[in-house]
């Protein structure tokens, strides 16, 4: 029992320092938010109050780089200090992009599966309603019906046998053939 409760207590804290890898910053909007990923790029850094890693962010000081002859190519290979956090959804959505997609074809996937079904049950109710109406065309024809008993041997129907599964037929006709 000891050390069931000492396995649960590892997990627990495992589960905790979880947790505490997450993003925490202030929105425009002036609320908090907790997120696995980084913040926008139209957050400031002065807005961002945790990150992974643990910690308050510092303004890191831009890297001194050797300023090339080129003015275009310097601009092009300048790192702006807030370059590491990638942009986690569109400006102002305040929605993660790749979350939103996830779901979308998650809902997708499951429509899909769903119509799936639908067409295989309907091509059953099809099949069913097409074996019931030649049973049914064999029973109004008059001619001797047989079937198998339980030894498996044929026997010939009799009107009450016969009544009887007419009338599972036109069961399986009214529920099947609904168009």
């Amino acid at each position: 029992m000891k050390m069931h409760k000492l396995l649960l207590l590892a997990v627990a804290c495992t589960w905790a320092m979880g947790a505490a890898a997450q993003w925490q910053w202030i929105d425009k909007d002036g609320r908090k938010v907790f997120s696995d990923r980084p913040p926008p790029q139209e957050i400031p850094d002065k807005s961002i109050l945790k990150q992974p890693g643990g910690g308050v962010p510092r303004a890191a000081p831009a890297p001194a780089a050797v300023q090339p002859a080129d003015g275009a190519q310097a601009a092009a290979t300048a790192q702006p200090a807030s370059a590491p956090r990638v942009a986690a959804s569109a400006p102002g959505s305040g929605k993660d992009n790749a979350l939103e997609e996830k779901k979308a074809q998650a809902e997708a996937a499951e429509a899909a599966k769903q119509k799936a079904e639908e067409e295989k049950l309907a091509k059953a109710k099809a099949d069913n309603c097409a074996r019931a109406r030649q049973a049914k065309a064999a029973f109004d024809s008059g001619r001797p019906i047989t079937q198998s008993n339980a030894q498996g041997e044929r026997v010939f129907l009799d009107e009450a046998g016969r009544a009887a599964e007419a009338r599972r037929i036109d069961g399986i006709i009214a529920a099947d053939c609904k168009r």
